[in-house]
């Protein structure tokens, strides 16, 4: 009996060859990270600056030490008094987010749980205000600033404040409420809890994500705002941060304030940076699981 020589292939090589995909795929990702990050870059590069490196012809883009400075931001603070206009800014931030939360969350749980006459409706008229302009609000909330006395009052930016960002918040947390399952509200229920009792101790907690995403929304807003906190606060001891930057001055009338605008940019938004930096977790998770049913 004969047997057969049984014939080995060869090893195959791998492929070696260079994976474009990859390649573009870093690319795409160097290209929008440097596309989206030089103008921040720039802008903190020209608040260190002297103002004769920013005027300089050609661009300075690598300066010297010995064109940089810090006396921006120290007069920033020192002649301008940056940090009243960022106290008014966090308080009107801070007290507009909190109020919209605490009203917007039960709205918003009523309205997934609760067989409301008209939730359609109700519904619809919520998101038509989510998409109004609210630029539009602008004469007829200056007239009730005029009528009930307000101007000059931290109340003329909070309470517009909060009912823009209202709407916005019900049917973001109205989503989520909708994701729970409602096995756990009547576990709550049996063991003797209220509506309010299991909202404050069991729903809220497990829709956290979600009220940072929402805060930090209303948050961003509220700080950024600039035509109501420019018509509604002229005392100056009042100006909000948005307000203060964009009437910063310099020493002579037909002069651009390059250096100190840069610098207050830069302290206006670094606060947001690291609240969003800070809540990034809470932030991805809010964002991922509304679009997901568990």
């Amino acid at each position: 009996m004969t047997t057969v020589p049984q014939t080995i292939a060869p090893p195959q090589t791998p492929d070696r060859g260079i994976p474009w995909g990859r390649v573009l795929l870093w690319l795409a990702i160097a290209f929008t990270v440097t596309f989206s990050l030089t103008p921040v870059l720039w802008q903190v590069l020209t608040s260190f600056k002297i103002n004769a490196a920013i005027t300089q012809t050609p661009v300075v883009y690598l300066p010297g030490f010995d064109q940089l400075t810090l006396a921006h931001y120290v007069d920033l603070f020192r002649l301008n008094q940056f940090h009243v206009y960022m106290l008014n800014s966090a308080l009107v931030a801070i007290v507009s987010t909190v109020l919209c939360l605490a009203l917007g969350s039960p709205a918003a749980y009523a309205l997934a749980r609760l067989q409301i006459p008209g939730e359609q409706v109700i519904l619809a008229l919520v998101l038509v205000v989510t998409l109004f302009p609210y630029i539009l609000l602008f004469l007829g909330l200056l007239e009730l600033v005029r009528a009930f006395g307000l101007a000059n009052n931290y109340l003329a930016l909070i309470v517009p404040y909060t009912a823009i960002n209202l709407p916005l918040t019900i049917l973001v947390m109205r989503s989520f409420f909708q994701q729970l399952p409602k096995d756990l509200e009547d576990s709550a229920r049996v063991d003797g809890y209220n509506t309010v009792q299991m909202l404050w101790r069991i729903v809220l907690p497990m829709t956290l994500p979600a009220l940072v995403t929402t805060g930090i929304l209303a948050f961003i807003f509220a700080w950024n705002e600039y035509l109501f906190a420019l018509t509604f606060m002229t005392r100056e001891s009042m100006k909000t941060i948005p307000v203060a930057a964009a009437q910063l001055g310099g020493t002579t009338l037909f002069e651009v304030p390059y250096g100190p605008l840069a610098a207050a940019t830069v302290v206006g938004t670094l606060p947001l940076v690291l609240l969003v930096l800070f809540f990034q977790r809470r932030i991805v998770q809010g964002l991922t699981s509304g679009s997901v049913k568990g």
